[in-house]
């Protein structure tokens, strides 16, 4: 390992309450379970430290092993994980006492995966830890707040302050969204934002140009954009060029050491729009700060959702959280290791909010002939209510 570069290494200490914290939910909701299997990257770097083409195997009573097909050696430079071997095969692993039911990552296995593993380990029964994952990943130590904070800092230095600056008349949104990404990387940001949604990509988010922002998209979130080409529905359209009069909408992620935050801001360029889109816009932001209010120990998040929604008018709600019939049915997400994480602000998320816990809120309307007003930011659970972490600007930023 070159003496040059410098690995921030995800504490030894981190990891153990990371695996003592999981232990403890599969002891108290699923008692019967003897072993679990890690096989996507990103859970294993929560477990381990690392991310390589290997499997973390975590039985109840004995140690956990992560077997590394590749790369043992960079798996030893980066990680504190206190057992990792390394295996040709699934057949290295094997054991000789398999339990008949093993409890792995169905949301993220492929089946061929999965038969391979199987191969080697022929257990009769298969059951789901995704739930269980997602709960442990949703309260965040100090560790993982100190990152998160980082990049909401970036967050906020950037969108607030450095875009203003280099909006210019004529450019694309692709060329606003390539400079925002070289900026961004100078700034901390890790490079990639990562989902949970299945075969999601994304680059920043959406950078958009008046009504290229409530265009539509796969993308489960309530804006869109015309992105490169229907086979590259991202970064920005070349065409779309940026006029006196327009409303620019960003929405993208940032992140630090894995760690994400979420946050959107407007901006005006050129001139003022309408009397009737500010106020739109401004009754988003105090939707936000309405909910950040909420977001104490012991909220509901469904309770919050149907709180907010109870609250708003029908005229406003037609184009709220999306554009037409192309609405999301959430105020906000959980946000970590993934931009969607565990809990989200909708229906049918009942368990109570944690302290540790950081949510993206995020309340937005869609208004034709302009795009997609509002706001976005990340907040962290508190006794309070919600601290946000990602800048105070309410947006609609006269450039």
């Amino acid at each position: 390992m070159s003496e040059e570069i410098i690995i921030n290494k995800v504490p030894s200490s981190e990891l153990k309450n990371r695996l003592k914290q999981f232990k403890n939910r599969m002891n108290l909701f699923k008692p019967e379970w003897e072993i679990a299997a890690i096989f996507s990257k990103l859970n294993q770097y929560y477990f381990t430290g690392t991310m390589q083409d290997g499997m973390l195997l975590i039985p109840r009573d004995d140690k956990s092993t992560f077997w590394v097909r590749r790369s043992y050696q960079r798996a030893m430079d980066e990680s504190l994980f206190d057992n990792i071997k390394p295996m040709k095969s699934f057949r290295d692993a094997a054991l000789d006492n398999l339990p008949e039911t093993v409890y792995l990552e169905t949301e993220m296995v492929p089946l061929a995966l999965y038969q391979r593993f199987q191969k080697h380990f022929p257990f009769k029964n298969v059951e789901s830890i995704d739930h269980d994952i997602a709960t442990v990943r949703s309260i965040k130590s100090k560790y993982e707040i100190s990152l998160m904070k980082k990049s909401g800092k970036i967050h906020e230095n950037v969108l607030e302050n450095i875009v203003p600056q280099i909006l210019l008349e004529g450019m694309s949104e692709t060329e606003l969204a390539t400079e925002l990404f070289s900026i961004m990387l100078n700034e901390g940001h890790q490079g990639v934002v990562r989902f949970g949604m299945f075969d999601t990509e994304m680059v920043l988010g959406h950078v958009c140009f008046g009504e290229s922002s409530i265009y539509p998209s796969y993308f489960n979130g309530a804006s869109g954009n015309y992105g490169l080409n229907p086979a590259v529905p991202l970064i920005g359209s070349r065409d779309k060029k940026l006029k006196k009069g327009d409303l620019v909408y960003i929405d993208i992620g940032s992140g630090v050491d894995g760690y994400h935050t979420d946050k959107t801001t407007t901006y005006m360029f050129g001139d003022l729009l309408p009397e009737y889109v500010r106020e739109t816009h401004y009754k988003c932001v105090e939707i936000q700060n309405d909910i950040a209010n909420m977001l104490k120990p012991g909220a509901i998040p469904s309770e919050i959702y149907k709180t907010i929604m109870g609250s708003l008018d029908k005229d406003f709600l037609e184009n709220f959280m999306g554009y037409g019939s192309r609405k999301v049915k959430f105020l906000g997400h959980g946000i970590g290791l993934q931009v969607d994480e565990f809990p989200v602000l909708a229906e049918r998320f009942d368990e109570p909010l944690q302290k540790g816990m950081v949510l993206a809120v995020e309340p937005k309307n869609g208004i034709k002939g302009v795009g997609m007003v509002g706001i976005e930011n990340t907040f962290i659970v508190s006794s309070k209510g919600g601290k946000c972490i990602t800048g105070d600007n309410p947006g609609l930023i006269i450039v």
